[in-house]
């Protein structure tokens, strides 16, 4: 099967970016600009008959620079488009009569809609909550929807902290001091978390007061109705130390009568995605049990609706399944895996039987299901951004394409050829996965400027997929090369767990033997190659200047430059973090140190500029400016670039993205000496 192939076998497939008659004439490059015309389709959901789909499209909203999205709908046969209504998240009613959805309310506040899906297409607003509802879900008569919720702690600290002060009347002191207990007191794209819990309750589908099923100060997962429709599934750990137990979860039942809440599963280790049989005598999930490993692929389950006879069916995939769904008849599951660098759709019977339903280098990603066997996904490749396609669940190949998302603005677009690219890495022979981008018009007797760009996670998967910001670069003159060094998932446990207590260190062999690979192939200026990453792709930008002077330039994005101090600074359960070292920094410090970039910035004569979000909390700006200050002090060129209004990442805006491109190539034109270079960056 080509989606799970072992990495030793070299692929070579070269996808052409126009027709041979289009490359005699000059291309067309794809430009910057487009991006303000792009749009993204996704979610889409097939109707319980199986005739219509709609989805999520999303767009740029140019004045107030930012996404917004509208759903859309389809006939399966690919008639009669339309635009349905503003909003996100669609699902289908039972009978096929409504859908629900989020949009916001008069307020801005994110409500639960439900639009009758008949002639006159009536909405109504079915939440009025202060609290931003997630995760609709139709109960099976299609008379209520559950959903999640953040509600205050029922015993918030701040219960410790009343005090009085003497304050005079009309005085205007300063506010008192945030007071925070909780392990997890902050996230990135929201700031300092309220003390809250996400909570599982119901509403009727026709408008009313949501009924809360959950209680006490835990977070409940997404729920999922059984067939019966009096009880429902979700994944979490209902512990009072369930932030010190981040490495667990459990399938859970709860009773939406009763509030009865059960635990069905019972071993240790994450077990999540549950997901009942048509009939609800089963139920399939995913997890592993649990492990040292700091990465590990996730194997898919089956067990009775009771909990019994649980049993592994994909256990010699050693790739982690995702989005499932029941095949009809209930004799088996369709799954996606990312595998390769690629994605594609597969099926595991219920007696472990697993076979590919679709092969190939392309991003073919399921969704959705109807009882009667039509199936809605996205799909794309190396030029194709992805689009919604429906066909027989048993027989992809069938597939018949509903989207065209882009279709008007590449019109007339000559795009950069992309081909796969594997190297042995000089560390110890391990087979390394990537990918090159070629300008249009490639001559392969001229040498062009090259771009590495690095992925983040670490444990991320760079794909062959279409990437726009890359295929720009490729349209300025540069060859782009993006790998998947060891680390990187959907290639097995054991490369993605061959970084555990050793990251950053001998990835970054893989990533120069990609580069020499390329410069084997003679069409590389190997006096203006350039690096850049974010997050991640941070970390490893910083380490790559730390230990080679090869590259002109390089751009270290968002990135962790002291894992002494990291854990102290970053969002969320910053356990996490702990757990990638073998020892905690206040017992032996000699491996944090180790492996930060910035104590070999006193190696580094690559002019090196780095990029970050001021309100990033996954990478705080306190890293960036450690090692830019590390630069200046030793007065080498540097340039820090803080991007106002963005958390992680610099191109959640659409004008950073257009930004961040343009930066990336200003600073490699300034230190670049090709002329090329230059008059790509011209253009």
């Amino acid at each position: 099967m080509k989606a799970i192939v072992p990495a030793v076998t070299l692929i070579a497939i070269v996808v052409a970016g126009a027709p041979e008659t289009a490359r005699a004439q000059a291309p067309t490059p794809l430009s910057l600009e487009t991006w303000l015309d792009w749009e993204r389709v996704s979610d889409p959901r097939i109707s319980p008959d199986g005739s219509q789909v709609i989805y999520t499209r999303g767009w740029v909203d140019k004045q107030n620079d930012r996404w917004e999205s509208s759903i859309h709908i389809i006939g399966t046969d690919g008639t009669r488009p339309r635009n349905l209504i503003d909003g996100s998240s669609p699902r289908w009613s039972p009978n096929g009569d409504r859908i629900a959805f989020l949009a916001p309310d008069e307020d801005g506040n994110t409500q639960i809609f439900v639009r009758y899906m008949d002639a006159e297409g009536a909405v109504t607003q079915v939440t009025r909550v202060e609290e931003s509802p997630s995760a609709p879900a139709w109960s099976p008569d299609g008379t209520r929807l559950a959903f999640t919720m953040s509600v205050p702690a029922e015993n918030p600290s701040s219960r410790h902290w009343q005090v009085s002060l003497p304050r005079p009347e009309g005085a205007d002191w300063t506010p008192g001091p945030r007071i925070i207990e909780s392990l997890v007191y902050r996230q990135d794209g929201v700031g300092f978390l309220d003390e809250t819990f996400r909570h599982i309750f119901v509403v009727p589908a026709d408008g009313g007061t949501p009924r809360q099923l959950t209680s006490g100060d835990h977070n409940y997962g997404t729920p999922v109705w059984e067939p019966g429709g009096e009880t429902l599934l979700f994944s979490g750990l209902i512990e009072d130390d369930a932030l010190y137990r981040w490495q667990e979860t459990e399938v859970y039942r709860l009773g939406v009568g009763s509030g009865d809440l059960r635990q069905v599963t019972t071993r240790k280790g994450p077990d999540g995605a549950p997901t009942p049989s048509p009939d609800g005598s089963m139920i399939a999930y995913v997890g592993h049990d649990t492990t040292t490993f700091d990465y590990i692929e996730s194997t898919l389950y089956v067990m009775n609706a009771d909990g019994s006879n649980a049993r592994a069916i994909t256990a010699e995939l050693d790739r982690t399944p995702r989005g499932l769904q029941w095949a009809p008849d209930g004799r088996g599951v369709y799954f996606n895996v990312r595998a390769d660098g690629y994605a594609n759709i597969m099926y595991a019977s219920v007696d472990g039987e697993v076979r590919a339903a679709s092969q190939g280098p392309q991003m073919f990603e399921l969704s959705d299901v109807s009882a009667g066997g039509m199936a809605v996904a996205t799909w794309g490749d190396a030029h194709e951004p992805g689009d919604v396609y429906a066909f027989p669940v048993d027989n992809p190949e069938r597939r018949t394409r509903l989207t065209d998302a882009n279709g008007d603005v590449l019109a007339g677009v000559t795009l950069g050829e992309v081909e796969q690219i594997w190297a042995e890495s000089s560390h110890d022979g391990l087979a390394i996965h990537g990918w090159v981008i070629k300008p249009p018009g490639f001559d392969p007797s001229r040498e062009y400027p090259m771009m590495l760009v690095i992925h983040g996670g670490p444990h991320g998967m760079y794909n062959g997929g279409f990437n726009f910001g890359w295929q720009e670069h490729a349209a300025n003159g540069y060859v782009v090369l993006y790998t998947n060094p060891r680390g990187s998932s959907g290639y097995g446990t054991e490369f993605g767990n061959a970084i555990q207590y050793d990251y950053p260190n001998n990835d970054f062999h893989d990533l120069m033997s990609s580069v020499d690979e390329l410069l084997s192939r003679g069409y590389v200026d190997e006096d203006n190659m350039f690096v850049y990453g974010c997050s991640g792709g941070g970390v490893l930008t910083a380490w790559v200047v730390g230990h080679t002077d090869r590259f002109r330039a390089a751009s270290s994005n968002c990135p962790v430059t002291n894992w002494l101090a990291f854990p102290g600074e970053v969002d969320g359960n910053f356990l996490r973090w702990y757990a990638d070292f073998e020892h905690f920094p206040w017992e032996d410090p000699s491996e944090h140190i180790r492996r930060s970039p910035i104590m070999y910035v006193g190696n580094v004569t690559t002019p090196t500029m780095l990029m970050t979000g001021e309100l990033d909390l996954r990478t705080p700006m306190s890293q960036t400016e450690q090692f830019y200050q590390a630069l200046k002090a030793q007065k080498k060129p540097t340039a820090m670039l803080r991007f106002q209004g963005e958390w992680h990442g610099t191109s959640r805006m659409p004008s950073n993205f257009l930004r961040t491109q343009l930066y990336l190539r200003k600073w490699f034109e300034r230190w670049g000496t090709h002329d090329d270079a230059r008059a790509a960056t011209d253009r």
